[in-house]
């Protein structure tokens, strides 16, 4: 908070924004950690239309849960098409372990977002 205002200028300010509509939550690709412990590690992957999810990898083998499904392509580091996954709401799937030092971007090519829960085994 700037030196001068106060915490109750601060709240009047939220407040007006929300009523107003002009307070927005910019929407974005992203990862939301849910639970991690030494068996599994557990996400929620929302992959927006044209926004991909960075490069990386996966050392463990995976389930995932598609909560509003679609096709993801699978792209390496020059943004070339590996491969298409197609995911169907409601069902699951298997991932299996990345090939070594091999990296991957996840890219919706569609028009709604894809979201997933990504149940990773470490052991």
């Amino acid at each position: 908070m700037r030196k001068g205002t106060s915490f109750g200028a601060v709240v009047v300010a939220l407040v007006v924004g929300l009523a107003a509509g002009t307070w927005t939550q910019t929407a974005q690709t992203r990862r939301e950690p849910q639970f991690e412990n030494d068996h599994v590690r557990v996400w929620k992957s929302i992959i927006l239309p044209n926004q991909p999810l960075a490069l990386h990898r996966h050392d463990y083998g995976r389930a995932i849960v598609a909560l509003k499904g679609g096709s993801l392509d699978v792209v390496d580091g020059q943004g070339r098409t590996i491969k298409t996954m197609r995911w169907e709401t409601g069902k699951a799937y298997w991932l299996d372990v990345d090939p070594p030092g091999e990296q991957h971007g996840d890219l919706n090519r569609g028009a709604e977002p894809i979201e997933v829960i990504v149940v990773e085994m470490r052991r």
